[in-house]
């Protein structure tokens, strides 16, 4: 898996605001990737009122596509080539190195940060050609976009590792689908504090019923804003379980893609990036922290949430 950029991605111009040009221009200078552009493909998830609304609003030299989420002069065009990227990087087995993020968009309107859903296009893309898809999603805050988009699919799966309660609120363990899609959302929602013992447990626990839907694709929604140090979320995640988490996406599935999502600490986020592509790509590990673990009460929250968690979903999977 290497990186798909292109400096197309810097004409998002956000300012001052926590997802801002630096998350990207931290990582030095990076190879160019010439992209294609995705507009063609928005339509796939999203409705053309709502297109119509983003690229006029950035044609107006930009406003706020909501409370939290800027729109700049260059932001459409920043955002149907991150679709595109995206797009290319689930054809090659890629990361597609983007902004803006995705997973929070809807289908008609804008939330956290996030235009247009990159992950949920290219989901969409390949299961309209009958392939089955597996979406996980290990950014720490819930998708709420994705999840909702394919919350009555069982042609896509949406498994989710997120802080709850967090914004955007949702993603408890009783939410598992509804409809044929029943049983084909896996929140697993972590408590404030959790550690590295706990996300990993999160992951490992609930890897069987992703084996068992038996995806033909595999799209990451690859945000790092678990980090112990990252000022969004209460997690204390380390660089060391993104490597591992890289190692057993790579171990267990194969047509694997990412595209990026959250991760605000431009200090830590090369390493997350880095040490997650050495697990993919099964390399040593550049980087390494002090493992972190969490307060008795945090994991006997956790384990509470995974019991409720697992009771709903073996109605639908023999593996949990």
């Amino acid at each position: 898996m290497k990186l798909i950029y292109n400096p197309v991605f810097l004409k998002h111009d956000t300012g001052m605001h926590s997802e801002n040009k630096k998350r990207l221009s931290s990582l030095g200078e990076l190879p160019i990737t010439e992209i294609e552009n995705g507009e063609k493909y928005l339509e796939l998830v999203h409705t053309p009122e709502y297109i119509k609304r983003i690229k006029d609003m950035a044609a107006a030299k930009g406003g706020n596509a909501d409370v939290d989420t800027i729109v700049s002069e260059g932001s459409y065009d920043a955002a149907i080539y991150a679709v595109g990227a995206t797009i290319m990087a689930s054809k090659s087995g890629d990361f597609a190195l983007t902004r803006p993020p995705g997973h929070h968009a809807h289908q008609d309107y804008s939330s956290g940060f996030c235009l247009f859903n990159n992950i949920g296009i290219a989901a969409q893309y390949h299961a309209n050609q009958g392939k089955r898809v597996l979406i996980i999603d290990f950014d720490g805050h819930l998708g709420c976009g994705t999840e909702k988009i394919f919350y009555d699919s069982n042609e896509i799966m949406y498994w989710s590792l997120h802080q709850f309660p967090a914004f955007p609120g949702g993603g408890d363990a009783h939410e598992i689908g509804e409809g044929v899609g029943k049983g084909y959302t896996i929140n697993v929602p972590l408590p404030a504090g959790s550690g590295d013992e706990i996300f990993m447990d999160a992951f490992e626990s609930f890897l069987p019923v992703a084996k068992e839907f038996n995806p033909d694709i595999v799209g990451i929604s690859a945000g790092f804003d678990s980090h112990q140090y990252d000022l969004l979320l209460d997690l204390r995640v380390t660089v060391n379980s993104y490597y591992k988490i890289g190692k057993l996406i790579s171990r267990n599935f194969e047509n694997v893609f990412a595209t990026l999502e959250g991760g605000y600490n431009i200090e830590v986020f090369p390493r997350c990036l880095y040490n997650f592509l050495d697990g993919i790509n099964n390399q040593e590990m550049k980087y390494q922290e002090s493992p972190t673990d969490s307060l008795i009460q945090t994991y006997y929250e956790y384990e509470g949430r995974k019991a409720i968690l697992v009771q709903h979903l073996r109605e639908y999977w023999k593996s949990i």
